[in-house]
């Protein structure tokens, strides 16, 4: 217990020492678009590509980047001001919302259902999601594979107060799955992929006929507002990215595997499960993003019901 509090009270520093470094990035810029990425994306693969900085320079602004090691802490610095725009998974802008945070739907990608699943060791007796009752299953709280959990137990008739959620971040999940110190770990790509080329890890399901598994962009509802235009470059020059990324995944992978300390082959086969396209907000999109919502507030996982549609620009607006 003492071991779990201590990485508890390390990932809260860690978030903190975040949010702080980005709120310090601000200080002293009257025109900066500050934008929050994970170590794996879209986002990341523009970074590199340096692309933005002279588009937005021409209209006197300067970028500044800040790696999150998931969407919840990226949110959470977009609620403080820390950030003006990034990307996550479906599930984190759910609990974001639920807790006032500002944010606004300003693009997604198309679902991406095989990117992320419930896994289980090579030589493990489990057969199948049916079989997760009263097992320790390992998540990253909040994340997309949070409610890939929830609709995957639903749909194999078991509640979700009937598994044991053991919420760890996906370094701490993996060795927790090597060990065998949790039964199921529910992931997503690369680290999906990371796993099962190290270990051998099966599936007992992926997002497949389960959930949508979407990408979204967010920026703060104070940015879009003052600065829509700006938003509208980056999407711009993301999309130039995508194009360039579904065209040479090969590539993609040689380029991106060293930053974050896995092999080409790695890469590609999670790069393989990805989509592409980034896209304006839609009414069907918006219908999907609250029926997750719905399942988390059923569930008692956020403290109130919410509408998607109070915080989406959707196409045309």
């Amino acid at each position: 217990m003492r071991r779990i509090i201590q990485r508890l009270i390390a990932a809260v520093v860690l978030s903190i020492g975040i949010v702080a470094a980005a709120v310090g990035t601000s200080y002293g810029q009257d025109k900066v678009v500050r934008i929050g990425y994970q170590k794996y994306g879209k986002l990341v693969l523009l970074k590199s590509k340096g692309t933005l900085e002279p588009k937005l320079a021409a209209d006197g602004y300067k970028v500044v980047w800040t790696e999150f090691p998931s969407g919840p802490p990226l949110l959470e610095a977009l609620n403080v001001g820390a950030i003006d725009f990034g990307n996550t998974g479906e599930a984190p802008p759910i609990f974001a919302q639920a807790a006032g945070a500002p944010i606004q739907y300003v693009a997604y990608e198309p679902p991406a259902p095989q990117g992320e699943a419930i896994l289980v060791p090579k030589d493990s007796p489990l057969k199948s999601v049916t079989e997760l009752k009263g097992k320790k299953v390992a998540l990253n709280k909040g994340s997309n594979v949070h409610y890939l959990l929830v609709k995957a137990l639903e749909k194999a008739g078991v509640k979700y107060s009937e598994v044991e959620p053991v919420f760890l971040a996906p370094a701490d999940a993996r060795a927790a799955f090597e060990r065998g110190a949790v039964d199921a770990w529910v992931i997503w790509d690369p680290f999906q992929a990371a796993a099962e080329a190290a270990t051998g890890a099966r599936t007992l399901a992926n997002g497949t006929g389960i959930v949508a598994n979407y990408q979204f962009y967010f920026s703060s509802k104070k940015f879009l507002d003052a600065n829509p235009e700006v938003v509208d470059v980056v999407l711009a020059e993301l999309s130039t990215v995508d194009d360039w990324a579904k065209g040479d995944i090969h590539a993609v992978a040689e380029q991106l595997a060293p930053a974050i300390g896995l092999s080409v082959p790695v890469v590609e086969v999670a790069l393989k499960r990805q989509s592409y396209g980034i896209k304006p907000i839609t009414d069907a999109v918006i219908a999907d993003q609250q029926q997750v919502a719905d399942a988390f507030f059923a569930l008692g996982l956020i403290p109130k019901s919410i509408k998607i549609s109070d915080v989406a620009r959707k196409s045309g607006s």
